[in-house]
């Protein structure tokens, strides 16, 4: 359980800075992030809200998507990613694509070499 706690609070940190960077690009006062007790909220106004939160029971990271609906991320040693299992993206690349689409621009969010993180 400690690795799954360090591997899921390095990517929640770093996910946050990610975030935090590319709505900085976007400048709009609508958009919002934060990350408190283990849950990162992304407000996007009109877009709506990502709720992504550790699930430590089932050493997961969820995610809410108001474009895709809901996810369950496992990590994936192998791979040092967290991935969706039955779609074989990682977090990184659903949030990089859906968000990309939202700001009609190329988006980066870059938590896909989780152990770079720690």
């Amino acid at each position: 359980m400690d690795q799954y706690h360090e591997l899921s609070d390095a990517t929640m940190e770093v996910m946050l800075d990610s975030l935090e960077n590319v709505l900085d690009e976007e400048a709009n006062p609508d958009y919002e992030v934060d990350y408190s007790s283990g849950v990162l909220t992304l407000r996007l106004g009109e877009n709506g809200t990502y709720v992504i939160n550790k699930q430590p029971p089932n050493k997961q990271i969820w995610l809410s998507s108001p474009t895709s609906g809901p996810k369950r991320y496992d990590y994936v040693p192998e791979k040092d990613q967290w991935i969706y299992l039955r779609e074989g993206r990682s977090l990184g690349q659903l949030l990089s694509e859906e968000l990309g689409s939202i700001f009609k621009r190329d988006v980066a969010v870059k938590i896909d070499k989780v152990t770079d993180c720690i």
